[in-house]
Parts: C-alpha cells; sequence; structure tokens
C-alpha cells in the first residue's frame, strides 16, 4: 500500500510540475542561445567581427554572476510561484528586446540585462525541486526539465533559422530581430502561466490528495532532519569554508567553457565546414542536441538507479572532452561533424547529475544561498568560453585552437569531477553549529 501511494504521488507531482519548468527551460536555453543562429546575418548587418560577438555572448554571464545568489534568496523569500512567474516575464521583454540593438555597446548592455534576469531561473528551479522530490527522485526531475537544454537546440536552431527566413525584411524588420521578437514574447506567457498555475509547498497542493500529502511532507521532512542531524545547521560563512561548494563550482566552471563555447558558435563552426543554407545550419545544429536528450535520459537514469553522480560526469565530460579535442585534428569535415555529435552526447548530460549533488549539500535558507553561489561562481565558465573562441577566431581565422582550449577544459572538469567529495568533510563538519532554540544564524 505504502508504495502505491509512493508511486502515485510522485506520478503526479512529475506530470504536474515539470512540463512547467520544461517549457520555462526551453526558452532560457532559446533565449540565451539564439545569439548564435542571429550571428549568421546580423553580424553583417551590424558590422560585428568575431571579438564583438564573442564579448556579447560572454557579457550575458557577467550579469548572471552578479545576480544568482540575491534571486535565489528572494526566491526563498518570497516563493518560487511569484519570483519565478516575474523571472521569466521580465527576462522575455528583455529578450525581445535584443531585436533592437544597434551597435556593440547596445549588444552588451541587452545581454548583460539578460544574464542578470535569466539568472535566477535555473538555481531557483532546482531549489524548487527540493521541496517537492525526495532525493530518490531528484535526478529525474532534474532531468525533466534540463534536458530542455538539449531539446532547445533540437527545435531552437530550426525554428530560429526558419524565422530568419520566413520572415526577413517584413514590416521593416531584418531576419535575426524577428527572431528575437518571436521567441522573446514565449517567457511572458509562460511566466503569467507560472503566476496562476503553479504551487508553493506539498501542503497546499489541491491536487493532491490528503494521504499522497500526508507521505509527500513526512518524506521530505525526514530527509530534511537526516541531513541537518549529519552535517548540522549551515550558516552563511559555512558556504564559503565548504570545499565541496568550490570543487562543485570549479567542475561545472570548466565544463561550461567546453559547453557554452561549443554551442554559442556551434552555428558558426558548422558553417567553416562547408557552405550551407541557413536552413542547413539549423538541422546539423540540431543533431548533436537530439543525441544531448538521449544521453541525458540515459545518464540520468543509470545515476538514480546506482546511486553514483560523481563517476558518472567523469565519464561524460572525459569523453565529450576527447571528442572535441579530436574534431579540432579531423581532416574530412564528416568526421569533424560526427565527433561534434559525441560531444553534444555527452556535455549536457551531466547538468542533472550536477544539480542533484548541488541540491544536496545544505539545508535550508543556507541551500538557496550555496545552491546559487555554487552556480554563480561557475558562470565564470561562461564568461571564459565564447569570449576566448571569438578573440582566437579573430586573430587565427580558425576555430581549431579555440576547440583545443574548450577540450582542455572539459578533461579538466573531469579531473575535479573524480576528485569530488561530496559528504561533509569531518574538519567541516565540527565547526557546524548543531540545531537550537537559540539559533538566528
Amino acid at each position: 500500500m505504502a508504495n502505491t501511494i509512493e508511486k502515485s504521488t510522485m506520478r503526479k507531482v512529475f506530470w504536474r510540475l515539470v512540463p512547467f519548468l520544461f517549457l520555462a527551460q526551453l526558452f532560457n536555453y532559446i533565449d540565451r542561445f539564439n545569439l548564435g543562429i542571429a550571428a549568421l546575418r546580423m553580424n553583417h548587418d551590424l558590422g560585428f567581427d568575431p571579438a564583438i560577438f564573442g564579448f556579447g555572448a560572454s557579457v550575458f554571464f557577467v550579469g548572471y554572476m552578479l545576480t544568482g545568489v540575491p534571486s535565489n534568496l528572494m526566491l526563498h523569500k518570497f516563493g518560487a510561484r511569484k519570483w519565478l512567474g516575474v523571472t521569466l516575464i521580465v527576462w522575455g521583454v528583455a529578450a525581445t528586446f535584443t531585436a533592437f540593438i544597434w551597435n556593440p555597446d547596445s549588444l552588451y548592455g541587452i545581454r548583460f540585462l539578460l544574464g542578470m534576469v535569466e539568472a535566477g531561473f535555473l538555481p531557483g528551479a532546482a531549489l524548487y525541486v527540493t521541496y517537492w522530490f525526495p532525493a530518490g527522485y531528484r535526478a529525474r526531475a532534474v532531468a525533466g526539465y534540463t534536458i530542455a537544454g538539449s531539446v532547445s537546440a533540437v527545435v531552437g536552431a530550426p525554428l530560429s533559422a526558419w524565422i530568419m527566413t520566413a520572415f526577413d525584411g517584413s514590416w521593416g524588420l531584418h531576419s535575426w530581430q524577428w527572431m528575437f521578437v518571436l521567441e522573446g514574447l514565449p517567457p511572458v506567457i509562460l511566466g503569467l502561466a507560472f503566476l496562476a498555475l503553479l504551487t508553493e509547498r506539498p501542503a497546499n497542493a489541491r491536487w493532491l490528495n490528503p494521504v499522497q500529502r500526508d507521505w509527500l511532507e513526512s518524506c521530505l521532512s525526514g530527509e530534511r532532519a537526516a541531513q541537518e542531524r549529519n552535517g548540522g545547521v549551515f550558516r552563511y560563512r559555512d558556504i564559503l569554508a565548504d570545499p565541496r561548494v568550490w570543487s562543485l563550482a570549479a567542475m561545472l566552471g570548466c565544463a561550461l567553457v567546453g559547453i557554452y563555447g561549443m554551442y554559442i558558435w556551434l552555428p558558426q563552426i558548422i558553417n567553416s565546414l562547408g557552405h550551407f543554407s541557413l536552413n542547413e545550419v539549423g538541422m546539423l545544429t540540431a543533431v548533436p542536441s537530439v543525441l544531448g536528450v538521449i544521453g541525458t535520459i540515459a545518464a540520468s537514469r543509470s545515476s538514480d538507479r546506482t546511486g553514483d553522480r560523481k563517476f558518472h560526469l567523469v565519464g561524460l565530460y572525459l569523453v565529450g572532452g576527447l571528442a572535441l579535442g579530436a574534431s579540432a585534428f579531423a581532416h574530412s569535415p564528416v568526421i569533424a561533424y560526427l565527433l561534434l555529435c559525441v560531444v553534444g552526447l555527452c556535455i549536457n548530460a551531466g547538468f542533472p547529475l550536477y544539480w542533484s549533488l548541488n541540491t544536496t549539500l545544505m539545508t535550508g535558507v543556507a541551500a538557496a544561498a550555496a545552491i546559487a553561489f555554487v552556480n554563480t561562481v561557475a558562470q565564470l565558465g561562461g564568461v571564459i568560453g565564447p569570449w576566448v573562441i571569438g578573440i582566437v577566431k579573430a586573430r587565427t581565422g580558425s576555430f581549431t585552437m579555440g576547440l583545443l582550449t574548450m577540450s582542455g577544459f572539459l578533461v579538466l572538469s573531469a579531473f575535479i569531477a573524480f576528485t569530488l567529495r561530496v559528504a561533509p568533510s569531518p574538519r567541516s563538519s565540527s565547526t557546524l553549529r548543531r540545531p537550537s532554540a537559540t539559533s538566528n544564524s
């Protein structure tokens, strides 16, 4: 009977919440990476060279880093439904206004603003998942919406290419302007849906019956209590003192150099392999991400089944890094493209495993801060990857050194994952404050 209640409850929770998070994550990535497709026409129209474009892509992550932690603390204070809904609406407006940039400074400014606004969604969604999913279901839940990162390229690149082909010149707007407008409006609609339809906590879920609500609340509160008994109650300064936080941030940061560098520049990398039409580039860009969806599903299920996170991450980042490095030396465009497909299969599949690790470090308000802090520090990889590739491409006229740079960072990420310690160290645990009635840190 208990097992029946568990399965029916988690099935209902998954299909109630994850589709909303999936759609939001889908447009989070579409609005973040559609700049790569826009560059095929925008750079010529506005006179942007590779260095300008690369910095414009990277400055997004500077804004992202500034607001990640404050945003998650605001979510913890005001609630996920309200904060995620408002975040979606404001980022949709910012993404739409990207259509009206006119020079490098306007590109830098709107991308910086978009990064500031988008920063709250991914760590906020990860925190929201901990309100609803016990640890044994968390990787699959996170995979259920982070898989949108791969799906966004599957549908986003062909969609963006189609919009740019079909609407070019309509109402006096360039093709890339139409793309930003039509892909910026859906998050506004989704934000309104979040405000109207999301539920804050299981105790407020009228769509669960009383038995299901009681089981889920009991399960989640029991996990939180066990975590606090094993690790103490964390204070804010414990976040900075915990080596797990820095190791996890370093691991993801190195991976993001390769991940964001590749996906921002992938349309132009593919175009350099042969002279393709806009729609052909869109379709070829989608294939590595289709494989990324498959990799994400397989890796998250395997990780939940075995209970292992870090060795799955080691394998994914190592294979992805080596394949990316090999693509730089491939003499055949076909072999180079196939290697890029292997990279796509591996690198996005690590996201649900990373978020599952990140959400287990701490509890309460410290968890909100820690989740966002790790993600914020890691975004240095987003700053480095697209910018460095732009500089290298501008100076050498080739993507070879850029691909090797991304490869090296992915291999380094695999090494950090291998050395990652998940449990608190005895030293750090001994400094943590135990639960008490007078604690207010």
